[in-house]
């Protein structure tokens, strides 16, 4: 009953704020920005996903602390926030595969909604878990956030944007900040900047070098780094610039990493799709496994990568694609009887041991240039 009540409160209140606009986004950079927010007083959204950092992690922590005492270990590393915002679809499994998938899968692989397991269809969704998860932002309800915002400095606005009265009606101004933070991931320039050295490239600006050019030539090739099967590389039909996401998930057999606290029970498994933390999709245990592929826009600028941030740099990450199969003993992260979901099908995955990885070094280090090409012009490297 609470979601509804939130859910009808955002109705409510985005027809009191009319179409949302600067003012809303204004506000909500206030909320993305303030610590008090936060149990412990001293965790903001911006102190993990910092803008400096593309809106991600800003050091090279698995995962991050949390809680009422900043003492609480989260399950899965941080993601970055830019460029995906605005274009990610709800979650669907009604997913165009490849034409490798439609020949051997029974099930179309699902696509869309926000976090590692696209439980969430709205970024208003999204924001609310971290700001009550005892594991980010550790507030104790609804109440607990509702009762510092009354008590901010910019509760003025507030009341300006949502009535004279909204905070007297809890799950109301609890749905308030959830459109103010929606309307400023959405509409702020930060989020989606396109400043990359490549988006000069692709208006004609700039020129890559020829390592860079070996390396993008191995991104969209099928038979080598097959990169651009899931991280989508070509511009938009309408000339916009690629997001290097399909926005789809995969199972790629990252090793478990003990760096997570929760990891150190054996019998705990952090399976994606099928839980824990999402719980709708639990008898679907062909999708364990599977987590949302994301975009390699500032990835060469990353100090952790995939789901459970086991993989430290981007070389690494690219060595893992090209050399995971030579040790398939490594699918540890998924219980025995689910590793068969693992994706061996699609290049550069497909390897068996004894078998030459598709890349060489070589081929590594032009891949790895080429993704340097998509970080922005702000992020610090």
């Amino acid at each position: 009953m609470r979601s509804v009540a939130v859910g009808a409160a955002l109705l409510c209140c985005a027809a009191a704020a009319g179409a949302g606009g600067p003012s809303v986004a204004a506000l909500g950079r206030e909320l993305f920005f303030d610590a008090s927010l936060s149990a412990s007083g001293r965790l903001a959204c911006a102190t993990c996903h910092d803008p400096h950092h593309a809106y991600g992690p800003p050091d090279g922590r698995a995962v991050q602390p949390g809680g009422a005492a900043l003492r609480t270990m989260g399950l899965r590393a941080v993601p970055a926030l830019r460029y995906t915002l605005r274009h990610t679809p709800v979650w669907s499994k009604q997913y165009q595969a490849s034409a490798v998938e439609r020949v051997t899968e029974t099930d179309s692989v699902p696509v869309g909604g926000f976090d590692w397991d696209g439980r969430f269809n709205s970024l208003h969704d999204q924001a609310a878990s971290p700001l009550l998860s005892p594991l980010e932002m550790g507030n104790a309800s609804i109440e607990a956030v509702v009762s510092t915002l009354r008590r901010a400095p910019y509760a003025g606005q507030f009341r300006e944007l949502f009535g004279a009265r909204i905070f007297a009606d809890a799950p109301a101004a609890f749905g308030a900040a959830l459109q103010a933070l929606e309307r400023f991931e959405l509409d702020d320039a930060s989020f989606h900047p396109y400043s990359s050295r490549y988006d000069a490239f692709l208006d004609g600006k700039a020129m890559l070098s020829a390592a860079e050019v070996r390396g993008l030539g191995l991104f969209n090739d099928p038979l080598k780094g097959n990169c651009s099967a899931c991280h989508t590389s070509t511009p938009g039909a309408d000339g916009s610039h690629p997001l290097f996401t399909d926005f789809g998930f995969a199972a790629l057999g990252v090793p478990r990493n003990g760096e997570i606290p929760a990891n150190k029970d054996p019998e705990y498994f952090d399976m994606g799709l099928c839980g824990p933390l999402r719980t709708d999709l639990a008898a679907r245990r062909h999708w364990c496994g599977l987590f949302k592929t994301p975009t390699l826009r500032n990835a060469a600028t990353r100090r952790v990568f995939f789901h459970n941030g086991r993989v430290h740099t981007l070389r690494d990450a690219v060595r893992f694609y090209a050399e995971r199969d030579r040790q398939p003993e490594r699918y540890d992260d998924l219980p025995v009887a689910l590793r068969g979901n693992v994706d061996h099908i699609d290049v550069p995955l497909n390897r068996r041991p004894g078998d030459a990885p598709t890349l060489s070094a070589a081929d590594i280090d032009d891949l790895v240039a080429f993704i340097a090409t998509l970080s922005d012009a702000d992020v610090e490297q």
